[in-house]
């Protein structure tokens, strides 16, 4: 992650918090709070192998990720 995206409120996972039992089997992954990554936007981008990706709440409270 480059230094200017580097200012989550924490650097590691959130080890008290559990994955959702309706979602695909994530025990042991480890798991971020929306809100940490949002951080009171509605949408924010994600670089991963030098491609852009949306992340984006609906206003039905979901989670949207788009390319």
């Amino acid at each position: 992650m480059s230094p200017e995206h580097n200012n989550l409120s924490t650097d590691q996972p959130r080890p008290d918090l559990q994955a959702s039992q309706d979602s695909q089997d994530t025990r042991g992954l480890p798991v971020w709070p929306s809100a940490d990554l949002l951080r009171g936007q509605k949408a924010v981008a994600i670089d991963h192998n030098g491609s852009l990706y949306r992340l984006q709440t609906t206003r039905q409270g979901k989670l949207i990720l788009t390319k």
